[in-house]
């Protein structure tokens, strides 16, 4: 598969539905990945898990994110992906600092166990590549500074066959705190023969020219800093076919992108639970903007359009972008934890032996 735009859409739990990566999608070129899906609800046919697996008209390339410990389900849910499914693309979540996956030996801290992470990549790409569908996976430097795993698992999935590594400059106990460090990205870059892309603070197109240009990384994954700002994919766009541009919206025109995001949600969910699920998106829209309490109040509690239309009417709409917002952090922040949930005596050894997790996947979701 070639990604003509070396840009990712990071998949996040509840935000990456089709909806949004058909927004993100027209507003440029890259790659645009599904929220993260449970491998035993596929395989199972859970209906909430089945459900999620929609598709934009405009997504030519299918792409979901695929989420388990056991390596004979995501091998059985990959080769489902690829028959019922149609999906072109699928990465590996190994990356996920949520607890309840963590407790489990999920997300970025099973890279701690080489064994389990080597047969869950080697089943997975094996069962993908029978239908032409080529793997990536999303992980972290480590469970935190003192249990680093990107090195490892980085030359475990090239063996494994996977096609690129995505590489959050975080651990799971960092979490969203602190600063990405991009000097790990340049190390797995250079350590690797397959592409690395590189994934943590970057919240301009400018950032993104500079991690590549610091890190050799082959491209970048995108999350927290497209969250409200769908148009950042057109500058990044632009700013890899050496474009040097940048869209400042004015507040009419954010106004007009969420009324363009709510019929996209309505097509999907229906009016009433498209606005309903809209409202979490509006603190991040209309960040730094002149907006007034009470109309930030009545757009996070919107259930129509009609409602909706109302208020945005209220907006001034040749407002400027507030620049002061270029560059900031967006999205979930925090501290770090003072420690990762683990299974007990997880840290004990670097594998896994014969102990089976099977039982530990379940209907989990995080990012």
């Amino acid at each position: 598969m070639e990604v003509a735009t070396p840009v990712v859409l990071a998949p996040m739990a509840g935000i990456t539905n089709p909806a949004y990566r058909q927004l993100c999608l027209e507003q440029g070129a890259g790659l645009y990945v599904c929220e993260m899906i449970t491998s035993r609800g596929i395989v199972e046919r859970n209906p909430r898990t089945h459900a999620m697996l929609q598709f934009a008209p405009g997504e030519t390339t299918r792409s979901v994110q695929l989420y388990g410990v056991d390596p004979a389900t995501m091998a059985r849910a990959a080769a489902i992906l690829a028959t019922d499914f149609g999906v072109h693309h699928i990465d590996i979540n190994l990356g996920c600092p949520v607890p309840k996956v963590t407790r489990r030996g999920g997300g970025g801290v099973l890279p701690w166990k080489r064994d389990r992470l080597a047969a869950l990549l080697q089943q997975t790409v094996a069962a993908a590549d029978a239908h032409g569908v080529p793997v990536t996976m999303k992980t972290r430097l480590g469970i935190d500074a003192d249990h680093l795993t990107y090195l490892d698992a980085g030359h475990i999935a090239q063996d494994a066959g996977i096609a690129a590594v995505a590489l959050h400059g975080r651990t799971v106990q960092q979490a969203y705190a602190g600063q990405a460090d991009w000097d790990a990205i340049g190390t797995l870059a250079d350590a690797l023969d397959i592409p690395v892309l590189g994934n943590g603070d970057v919240w301009e197109a400018s950032d993104a020219l500079r991690m590549v240009e610091q890190t050799g990384c082959a491209g970048v994954v995108i999350g927290r800093g497209c969250l409200g700002r769908p148009w950042l994919f057109r500058d990044l766009a632009d700013a890899f076919a050496g474009r040097d541009t940048r869209h400042l919206p004015t507040l009419g025109e954010v106004a007009a992108m969420v009324r363009r995001h709510a019929e996209l949600l309505a097509e999907i969910h229906g009016e009433r639970h498209g606005c309903t699920d809209l409202r979490k998106h509006m603190a991040w829209y209309f960040k730094g903007f002149p907006v007034g309490g009470d109309l930030r109040r009545g757009l996070a509690s919107i259930s129509s359009f009609a409602e909706l239309d109302a208020l945005l009417a209220q907006l001034d709409a040749d407002a400027p972008f507030p620049t002061s917002e270029l560059g900031a952090p967006r999205g979930r922040q925090g501290t770090p934890r003072d420690k990762v949930t683990l299974p007990q005596g997880w840290l004990d050894s670097r594998t896994l032996g014969d102990e089976d997790l099977s039982a530990a996947e379940s209907d989990v979701s995080g990012g």
